[in-house]
């Protein structure tokens, strides 16, 4: 390969690696304390902040408006709404945009406070999702949530039709334990703590701020999603009747008051769409069979797809064949019914069944975010028994910020201490391994970014090991450099000679290294098993480097610099 094209590999890898890494280092370092404790709270509270500072600031507008003021910089992207606004309107703009001026571009009040409102919550919607994209911290470097999780048994006791045997309990419980290390892990997190406590309790421990979504995210409620007919006639009765009586219709716990207003073998579920904070949303009531038509157990596996014509996201599965038999036989008896999607009580879509349907099915009517969640609900299977969170706490960081900060300074000022004996031993040609161990760091890193990993002190520890892996394989092609010149070779020659023979030396080592991360990844768990893949990233980053990109460097000197010496050693001329 040419000289060239290494080069571009390298710049081409350097680039990716700072785009996956970009999102962490504007995380940690960019945005400031306060923003990151609103990104982190949960969905309710950050519609509550941005309806509360948009109603300040409308009012703020307002006194402006009345004294002749103009708009604060803080909401001077108003200006740029207004100014589109008298354009769409065909209205001669004004002379000077003052708060009045920006006022009257506006319908109406509302309409210049759901803009406000908009602003801010796009700007703390998308700092959460920043957060989603930047490695984690572990509980031993920054803390993370405490959960204790009840399983309710008398919810599974009501599915099964009859009393729970204590095989039915603990097959339940380990199958919830089983679904939720799936999901954990699909969802990017490493090093948790799932346990069982007591007889139907899980106790959680996840590294990370105290975001209670995370958690949320993980359970997704009960996940049940089963499919019922709706009884098109009686949902029309029924929403006729709840707006002649909105106030005694239900109780206080959501029950009928009335149970005829309804067909005996129907129930009233209400529709919910996501709103823009991505919270569920009351639509309308909807009546619908209380027999289920098809359980979601009978799911094989779930993908999150676009339509082709809308391109919005829907969610396709495939059914046993069981589960077959019986949406085909379900679909052939109701076609042109519609057919309720329920997830946990709640309907979250429906459509009218045009044929009969056998094995693939698609949903629709969801946003991304949720179509995922559903996706992912569906291929690690619904949860075995109804889970709720009990208990919910912050847990600081085991080993307490001074001690973290002596341990990561002891840990650089080992890295440092090599890099001057790199330098002070090997001259000119420890710079090159210097430039090649940093870059050996930044591709580590931009990997654990990339892959949502999770940091800990076993997984820094791992790196630091990489890192004198590297030096190492840096030493033995010094080496050998160092013997080709004692016999004579020019730079070239002796290192040409130097990487070639040290290439399978070096692959030998990092090869064997790497099968032993890989089996400590697959049989360790916890710390054994962050230091385990930490330790296979840096071997794999590592052997880039130390021969790829240390190469690279010292052809530069040679072809670009014609440097006739190689700067290696004090006794070498």
């Amino acid at each position: 390969m040419s000289k060239r094209y290494r080069f571009f590999i390298i710049l081409a890898t350097v680039a990716i690696a700072f785009a996956f890494l970009y999102p962490t280092l504007r995380w940690y370092f960019m945005v400031p304390k306060e923003d990151q404790t609103l990104a982190l709270g949960s969905r309710e509270q950050i519609k509550s902040y941005a309806n509360r500072k948009a109603q300040a600031d409308i009012k703020e507008l307002k006194e402006l408006a009345k004294n002749g003021g103009y708009v604060p910089d803080g909401l001077s992207f108003l200006i740029k709404i207004a100014k589109e606004n008298y354009k769409l309107a065909k209205r001669p703009a004004p002379q000077k945009w003052d708060a009045r001026a920006v006022l009257s571009a506006f319908a109406g009040e509302k309409e210049a406070l759901d803009a406000i409102e908009s602003k801010y919550r796009e700007e703390i919607l998308a700092l959460k999702d920043l957060h989603q994209s930047a490695v984690q911290l572990g509980l031993d470097l920054s803390g993370g949530m405490s959960v204790v999780i009840q399983a309710n048994l008398d919810s599974l006791k009501e599915r099964l039709g009859r009393d729970l045997t204590d095989a039915d309990k603990e097959d339940a419980m380990n199958r919830a334990l089983e679904v939720l290390n799936s999901r954990i892990d699909k969802f990017g997190l490493t090093e948790p703590v799932i346990r069982r406590q007591g007889n139907d309790q899980i106790y959680v421990e996840i590294p990370g701020a105290a975001d209670p979504e995370r958690i949320n995210s993980i359970i997704m409620g009960k996940g049940r999603l089963a499919f019922h007919i709706v009884d098109d006639e009686a949902t029309t009765a029924f929403r006729s009747y709840y707006r002649e009586h909105p106030s005694d219709t239900f109780d206080g716990e959501g029950n009928l008051l009335n149970p005829s207003v309804i067909p005996a073998d129907t129930v009233v579920r209400g529709f919910y769409n996501k709103d823009k904070y991505g919270l569920d949303t009351f639509v309308d009531y909807i009546v619908i069979k209380k027999e289920v038509g098809l359980d979601g157990n009978h799911i094989k596996n779930a993908l999150v797809d676009r339509d082709q014509i809308t391109g919005r996201p829907e969610v396709t599965f495939l059914l046993d064949s069981e589960g077959g038999e019986l949406f085909y036989k379900l679909t052939s008896a109701n076609v042109n019914k519609s057919l309720a999607i329920v997830l946990d009580d709640k309907v979250k879509s429906y459509a009218r069944i045009q044929e009969p349907i056998r094995d693939s099915v698609r949903l629709t009517g969801f946003g991304a975010d949720e179509a995922n969640n559903i996706a992912l609900i569906l291929r690690t299977a619904a949860l075995p028994i109804d889970l709720e969170v009990v208990n919910q706490q912050a847990i600081g960081a085991s080993l307490g910020e001074d001690t973290i900060r002596q341990g990561l300074n002891a840990l650089l000022g080992g890295i440092a201490a090599v890099m001057v004996f790199m330098l002070l031993y090997y001259k000119g040609a420890g710079i090159n391994a210097m430039i090649a161990q940093i870059l050996n760091l930044f591709l580590m890193f931009s990997i654990l970014s990339a892959f949502n990993l999770t940091l800990t002190l076993p997984s820094i520890a791992g790196f630091i090991l990489t890192i004198g892996m590297a030096v190492d394989a840096n030493v033995i092609v010094f080496e050998r450099i160092k013997e080709e010149l004692r016999l004579g070779k020019s730079r070239k020659a002796a290192i040409d000679a130097g990487f070639d023979k040290a290439f399978w030396a070096i692959m030998d080592s990092n090869i064997t290294t790497f099968i032993a991360a890989l089996f400590l990844s697959q049989l360790g768990t916890g710390p054994i098993q962050g230091f385990a893949v930490s330790l296979a990233i840096g071997v794999i980053s590592s052997v880039f480097t130390a021969l790829f990109v240390s190469r690279l460097i010292f052809d530069f000197g040679t072809d670009i610099l014609n440097q006739k010496s190689v700067s290696i050693s004090w006794r070498i001329k």
